[in-house]
């Protein structure tokens, strides 16, 4: 598979338009008396459309290239007919090019993910080549743990780019958070006053431009802790500013949307919606329900969810895998619960430091009891994983002290407001800290909101007024980081890789990538000539393997 330079750099451009134009249709048509200001999160409604559309499209047909095709253009010609035709937005559009512009560097990649060939890569290809197949999950272990990511990578499967742009999905979100962020930065600017809030922003920004430069390793994780800094900051906004609560409410809800379908497990960051009910219930009491019922956005998270479960119970017979309470092994494609129970202990095994790819802990099951694992994990995970990134957190928060507190004090508003959802945020550390403790699992955030939320307020009461050039500093500063990391990490690739990203700019694969489409085809094959001569082979048409070609010539009907 060949790309060059030239053409990666033009559908990267299709794809980000056609994602924006379905953002606005979807935000002109959910709230017609609401429409959303910042391109960012137009963007973002983007995505969502485009992720429900495709769980549910590939219940009845694969998403194929003409059907793709067809899909992405009309984004584009959306985006043409409701924004770029408007005058007056050409100059927003021109500030969310330039972001993208500028990112556009990451998004050139030869070493892609590690998972990214077992199945990242396998599962949005498959999608591309045929609709649902029930029981998905018994041909890998990643097919049942699916992810939104590669529903929203499929459908840029295109003609002649072809399966060039599955690592699109990475690219798009982290573009349009950055989009977010820095749109209400200079809307703050504009005020000449930075607040707790800016700063709260303005680190976010540092932080996932600096720490999370490198897309090839965003996987189905970074780019959830991305929106979850998104949705901490609109909390706060929401429970300081119950003027705009319902605004704040619709992003609440998009959000959590996106968050939850990238990995099931953050369905444990509803828990932030607590915050929601009690101050939303201090300013409407009973009719707080009436309002959330009534959001449209609120039936997108509800739809998201239902989608999420159910795409997990069809793969896995688990609704939330590998959750032994939500698995049903009667079921013809399930998973028996012994194996449910046996990779969930693997899964905790491996994220406590009791196993890698030269090494496993001699009794795993008594060693990710309780605290047992404490010890190993500090000297083979925390060191040097967790130590190395603590140590880039603390060098930014030690920069921005520098850059901006002075030794006078000046006073601030209370923010005992913020004391709920500091309390949500340590929770989810702990229950992160004790089942999980692996950076890529939720660590990233919950360790830098730990960190930001207290350091904002400091840097507030200690920072001086009309900062504006100074926080520009900082901002062209975090991109010149951001281009250098990727300008040194491009150079490595291409010492250690012979890669020429103007020849051929496409990400490093090979055949053993469509493994799982051939084991596919073939057992259809061999279900086909089953059912036609009487005779099965029962080396190759295993139980499973009938299910899953009789399910898949029954939806081709």
């Amino acid at each position: 598979m060949h790309l060059n330079l030239a053409f990666l750099f033009v559908f990267y451009w299709l794809s980000i338009f056609s994602c924006l134009g379905y953002g606005v249709l979807i935000s002109k048509l959910t709230k017609k008396k609401f429409y959303f200001r910042n391109y960012g999160y137009l963007g973002l409604l983007g995505i969502l459309f485009l992720i429900i559309y495709a769980y549910l499209s590939n219940i009845f047909y694969a998403h194929s290239l003409l059907h793709n095709l067809i899909i992405i253009l009309t984004g584009i010609l959306l985006f043409v007919y409701f924004v770029f035709s408007n005058f007056f937005q050409r100059n927003r559009i021109l500030n969310l090019s330039i972001i993208f512009f500028l990112l556009f560097i990451s998004f050139i990649i030869y070493k892609p993910h590690d998972d990214f060939s077992y199945y990242h890569f396998q599962y949005s290809y498959y999608l591309t080549q045929f609709p649902m197949i029930i029981g998905a999950g018994q041909l890998n272990h990643g097919f049942s743990t699916s992810s939104s990511i590669f529903y929203l990578n499929s459908l840029f499967f295109l003609p002649f780019a072809k399966y060039s742009l599955f690592h699109i999905s990475a690219i798009l979100v982290f573009g349009f958070s950055n989009v977010v962020i820095l749109e209400k930065l200079f809307r703050y600017l504009k005020k000449n006053s930075p607040n707790y809030l800016s700063f709260f922003l303005l680190l976010t920004l540092a932080f996932i431009n600096i720490i999370f430069y490198r897309i090839a390793e965003h996987g189905t994780d970074r780019s959830a802790q991305i929106l979850i800094f998104l949705l901490v900051f609109e909390l706060i906004l929401l429970i300081n500013d119950r003027k705009n609560f319902d605004n704040s409410l619709n992003k609440i809800f998009i959000l959590l949307s996106l968050i939850i379908s990238f990995k099931a497990f953050y369905i444990l960051y509803f828990l932030f919606l607590f915050p929601v009910f009690i101050y939303g219930y201090k300013k409407f009491k009973f009719d707080l329900f009436f309002l959330i019922i009534k959001n449209n956005f609120f039936w997108y998270l509800v739809t998201t969810f239902f989608i999420i479960i159910l795409t997990n119970f069809f793969n896995s017979g688990c609704f939330l895998y590998p959750v032994k309470f939500t698995c049903f092994e009667n079921f013809a494609w399930a998973f028996s619960l012994d194996h449910v129970s046996h990779m969930n202990n693997w899964y905790e095994q491996w994220s406590k430091a009791g196993a890698g790819p030269n090494f496993r802990v001699e009794n795993p099951q008594e060693y990710i009891l309780y605290f047992n694992w404490i010890t190993n994990w500090i000297d083979q995970y925390f060191f040097n994983k967790v130590s190395d990134f603590l140590f880039g957190l603390i060098t930014i928060i030690l920069i921005f002290y520098l850059f901006f507190c002075s030794t006078s004090s000046k006073k601030i508003i209370s923010k005992e407001k913020i004391f709920s959802i500091y309390i949500c945020i340590l929770i989810l550390f702990f229950e992160w800290l004790y089942n999980h403790p692996t950076l890529r699992y939720g660590g990233y955030v919950l360790i830098g909101l730990i960190f930001f939320i207290p350091f904002s307020l400091i840097l507030e009461k200690f920072s001086k007024d009309n900062l504006n050039y100074k926080f520009k500093i900082i901002i062209v500063l975090i991109f010149i980081t951001f281009i250098s990391r990727n300008i040194d990490r491009l150079d490595n690739e291409i010492e250690k890789y012979s890669y020429k990203p103007f020849e051929n700019s496409h990400y490093r694969f090979d055949e053993n990538y469509f493994k799982i489409d051939q084991v596919i085809k073939s057992l259809i094959n061999n279900h086909s000539l089953c059912n036609k001569f009487g005779k099965c082979d029962e080396n190759s048409t295993i139980k499973t393997g009938s299910i899953l070609g009789k399910l898949y010539l029954i939806n081709k009907k």
